[in-house]
């Protein structure tokens, strides 16, 4: 199947000696015990000295040469060697050396056309096969536990993303942070950790890169530098190259649980407690319209995939994001994603223009995953036109100045509103804004549950459902705090009651009979 294994036999003569590399050290060591038994049996008796070749198998009984047998255990003194290489075979300047002379001889022995067209299984398969051939060859020294390494790696950088592969596989990793071809950054439990692997150069680090990009259309390069894609499950990845990233490519990966979460998981977490989540729960359930507010990292898109959980299976969905990331479970989702400009700076589909796309495709609720722009107002009139459960996320510190980013970004459309207008507009079209937070110690909680309840003046009045406030630390840093319900009773109640939810609501505010 591959391109050059037809040509390797004139090679294969000195496949043969391979095998005597490995044995080597091990042939001679049994031949040194061997005159000595014979030299043993030919002064004991000069008579039996024609069977000597036949003797040594019988003379192994005799006690005289069993303890002779420790004497070749030296040979195996040069194993010692490659396993204090083994705490960190990935690191090893040897066996880098090797993976690269290895991996360039197979470049030139495998026929990339041929190989496109296997299953992974397969092709594993045969790079295994075939890197056993060219280390053979070669005649390179290498434990079982090296060998293993090499094939591993080889295959990680040809089927996957190379030296990452161990990191994309591990759980509990939210972020992968690559700052060229020597640093590699990763955030877990909240905290930013530097990892003690690399790659090869530059080169490969912008290889990766670009099978990541051209999976999904894409691609990066000098004339086009930064690029935002995702991977297979949906993580998140932006790739900024030179001559903008100065020390090498940038690779960024918001990397998705292989576990889906549940709002179990939130309570677990102490993100929310369980009274919230039904009351999160429920806000999706009615059909209220959601402004889901935070910082970078945290946890806007991980919370309206939750929320998203809760919306009934016979609803028509239509997602809007730049990367498509967010994972729906019900059965009827139509996923839209943004286009960039192609060469020509020509070809480019905007959030706008699928949000506007939207309002044709007969949808009941428009989810756009990042509300960075003008789409703001399209998705405002969406939200007022019959969209109701519409919800999108926003980067912002807290409710009051969530508002104000979309009012900043109704602007930035060239829309000559007058303020009061625009506010109007907001106060009719969203209903709840929760804010997600990370705190100082890393961890993430829902820090308000605040709704729109309208106008006063000029000014958009806001009403606090529930609250998290920090109360002190313990001794490992962790922050102490609790979440509180106002008291107060929501304006969505109503809603709730429409939807014959509204038992449930009153169970999590614990205002029975309001």
């Amino acid at each position: 199947m591959f391109g050059r294994r037809g040509t390797q036999p004139p090679s294969e003569p000195v496949a043969p000696a391979a095998p005597a590399v490995a044995p080597t050290p091990a042939a001679p060591a049994p031949e040194t015990p061997g005159p000595d038994v014979a030299d043993a049996g030919s002064a004991s008796s000069p008579v039996p000295s024609p069977q000597p070749p036949s003797e040594p198998a019988a003379a192994s009984p005799p006690p005289a040469p069993e303890p002779e047998a420790p004497a070749p255990a030296p040979v195996a003194e040069p194993e010692p060697a490659p396993s204090d290489s083994a705490e960190s075979l990935s690191n090893n300047p040897r066996l880098a050396e090797i993976k690269i002379t290895v991996f360039n001889d197979l470049l030139e022995a495998v026929d990339l056309a041929e190989i496109s067209k296997l299953e992974p299984d397969e092709v594993r398969e045969e790079i295994t096969d075939m890197t056993a051939e060219i280390i053979s060859m070669r005649r390179l020294v290498l434990t079982i536990q090296e060998q293993q390494q090499v094939v591993q790696d080889i295959c990680n950088d040809i089927l996957g993303l190379g030296p990452l592969e161990p990191l994309l596989e591990r759980d509990g990793i939210a972020d992968i942070m690559v700052n060229g071809a020597g640093q590699v950054f990763i955030e877990i439990g909240g905290k930013i950790e530097l990892t003690d692997i690399k790659f090869r150069d530059n080169a490969q680090l912008m290889n990766i890169c670009q099978r990541i990009v051209t999976a999904v259309g894409r691609r990066v390069d000098e004339a086009s530098p930064i690029c935002d894609a995702r991977l297979a499950d949906g993580s998140r990845v932006n790739v900024i190259a030179p001559p903008l990233a100065i020390d090498g490519a940038a690779l960024t990966i918001r990397k998705f649980s292989k576990e889906k979460l549940t709002f179990k998981n939130l309570i677990n977490f102490e993100s929310i407690t369980p009274e919230l989540g039904q009351v999160l729960e429920v806000l999706s359930a009615i059909r209220t319209n959601i402004l889901i507010s935070g910082g970078t990292g945290s946890g806007k898109t991980t919370l309206l995939n939750l929320m998203t959980g809760h919306i009934n299976p016979g609803e028509r969905i239509i997602t809007c994001e730049d990367s498509a990331e967010l994972q729906l479970q019900q059965p009827h989702v139509v996923r839209l994603e943004t286009r960039p400009p192609n060469l020509e700076g020509a070809g480019e589909i905007s959030m706008r223009d699928l949000v506007k796309n939207c309002l044709r495709m007969r949808p009941e609720r428009i989810i756009v995953g990042e509300v960075r722009g003008p789409e703001a107002f399209d998705l405002l009139q969406a939200m007022n036109t019959g969209h109701d459960g519409s919800m999108g996320t926003i980067h912002a510190n807290n409710p009051r100045e969530a508002i104000s980013r979309v009012e900043n970004m109704i602007a930035m459309g060239g829309y000559n509103l007058p303020a009061k207008a625009v506010r109007e507009q907001i106060a009719a079209a969203v209903n709840v804004i929760i804010q997600a937070q990370r705190l100082r110690d890393g961890s993430r909680k829902i820090t308000h549950v605040t709704e729109i309840i309208g106008m006063e003046g000029d000014i958009i009045t806001l009403q606090d459902v529930c609250l998290y406030e920090v109360e002190g630390e313990d001794e490992n840093g962790k922050l102490i705090g609790q979440h509180k319900f106002t008291g107060v009773r929501p304006h969505f109640w109503e809603k709730a009651r429409y939807y014959n939810l509204e038992e449930k609501l009153a169970a999590a505010l614990n205002m029975y009979g309001a």
